[in-house]
């Protein structure tokens, strides 16, 4: 409903110092057994403080997708396959970045970031499933952190030098990158040779969770050798091919893998479809014209629930050029058709509010809340419907409540900001901004927004002891932050 808008340092430390051990077996059910792998040189608890700095430095740097639709799509996929892993031991966050480029990675404290441009490449959602369960194998068997603990046995000194360069990568990626390159350049035959080892374990880790959870084994080596049939005499292969190599053994072993599982169940989902057309129209980086031509090439072969997803995504297409009368042609029927859809409810509550329909957005939102009460998107796009119907003191009560229970999204905060600032409560609006930007590490920033705050209310008040505590709380951050 509403929008904000190579590879970073940390996708080249999870490519340059993955490791394992490959494990052999005759039974799909042999799995490797990690133990306390990895505990001495780095404890779960400080794996997730790197991955909170990291996901911080993300958010500040990088187009980080904050479509309510979307994000509730990729967290309900991902969550779905955590469920069905072995050896969970942090939570998990996935979330996207607006990228062409194919590529998906997992860092430190269970983040999983996927490029938009794997949609693009992505024929189904079991495709897309096995790079995430792939994604989520590296995280569980915590690949980053055991090829610490084996650079330490083997050279002290270049763990010493590998430990440094991951935390100058934290607060300056292009340092960062140059000091790890300058400290594996000796041992770079040995480090390529873990990073296929670790990819071979995560494909047959992400195999077994793929089968657990109901998914078509099969979709990861077609994905995959659709990928290396695609790319393998490109001068500059994508990103997923550089950080997470594909050799033909590699192909081969996840095929042999996967055809010792019994054929899988679970259908393409429509929410897949329409997060894809959704993506296609919005997140891809390609023009109007290009993105029509994708949906009208497909619907020439296309029927059912297919054929609605690619309506849906032309139906966006049409809304953000201002062509409301061709949109609503198609996203009508659609509506009719579906009338509890959100991904339909999100677009027409988009053309209302396009039209200055503000009643017909809110009533058709309220509407919506009255089946799923207190659900998070369409909070959000209700909140928003008021902000642009002029109704900002009606928004406040559910961004307040909203931002209490997604603190870790922007769209929040930056809805109840304009909210405060129309409200004229300025002291709020500033609190609004610096838990934006404590969310991208800007820590200074954040501290000088609530001192700010601070002093605009009455001493001595309540407001102003929430202030004062959440400045020292953000001090605190700033400190821990800086001794990474």
């Amino acid at each position: 409903m509403f929008r904000f808008t190579k590879a970073p340092a940390f996708i080249l430390i999870s490519a340059l110092l993955g490791t394992s051990v490959p494990v052999s077996s005759s039974s799909i059910n042999d799995l490797p057994e990690i133990g306390t792998a990895a505990a001495s040189t780095l404890s779960i608890e400080k794996e997730i403080e790197y991955g909170d700095a990291y996901m911080r430095m993300i958010r500040g740097s990088m187009p980080v997708v904050s479509d309510p639709l979307l994000s509730e799509y990729i967290q309900d996929l991902g969550h779905q396959l955590v469920a069905n892993a072995n050896d969970v031991r942090t939570p998990f966050n996935f979330f996207m970045i607006q990228n062409r480029d194919i590529n998906a990675f997992a860092f430190f404290g269970g983040h999983v970031a996927i490029h938009t441009g794997l949609f693009l490449h992505a024929n189904t959602e079991g495709e897309l499933a096995s790079v995430v369960a792939h994604e989520i194998a590296h995280i569980t068997q915590r690949h980053l952190a055991r090829s610490m603990e084996d650079q330490a046995r083997k050279s002290p000194a270049t763990m010493a030098a590998l430990i440094g360069s991951l935390m100058l990568a934290i607060a300056s990626p292009e340092a960062g990158m140059a000091a790890i390159h300058a400290t594996t350049a000796a041992s770079a035959q040995g480090q390529i040779n873990y990073t296929r080892s670790n990819e071979k374990e995560a494909d047959r880790i992400g195999i077994a969770t793929l089968a657990k959870t109901g998914y078509d084994v099969q979709a990861m080596p077609r994905f995959f050798g659709r990928l290396a049939d695609q790319y393998r005499y490109a001068s500059t292969p994508p990103p997923m091919l550089l950080t997470h190599p594909l050799p033909e053994s590699r192909i081969t072993d996840s095929r042999e893998r996967a055809n010792q599982y019994p054929t899988g169940k679970k259908n393409d989902s429509n929410r897949y479809q329409l997060a894809r057309s959704r993506i296609i129209a919005r997140y891809a980086g390609i023009d109007s014209n290009a993105s029509l031509d994708w949906f009208d090439r497909r619907l020439k072969r296309a029927t059912g629930a297919s054929k609605d997803a690619l309506n849906y995504g032309k139906a966006l297409v049409y809304i953000d050029t201002g062509k409301y009368e061709q949109a609503h042609a198609l996203l009508d029927p659609l509506l009719a058709k579906d009338p509890n859809n959100r991904f339909y409810i999100d677009s027409a509550t988009d053309l209302d509010l396009y039209e200055k329909q503000y009643d017909r957005a809110i009533n058709r939102l309220q509407k919506a809340l009255q089946a799923t009460p207190n659900h998070k998107v369409l909070n959000i796009n209700l909140a928003n419907a008021l902000q642009e119907a002029g109704r900002n003191s009606e928004s406040i009560p559910i961004l307040t409540r909203y931002t209490y229970d997604n603190p870790d999204d922007a769209n929040g905060w930056h809805l109840l900001a304009q909210a405060q600032a129309a409200n004229g409560r300025r002291d709020a609006e500033l609190a609004a901004r610096g838990e934006l930007m404590a969310l991208r590490g800007a820590w200074e920033k954040a501290i000088q927004f609530y001192i700010q705050a601070s002093q605009l209310v009455e001493i001595n008040s309540l407001d102003q002891a929430r202030y004062d505590a959440r400045i020292d709380q953000l001090r605190l951050a700033r400190s821990r932050f800086a001794n990474l």
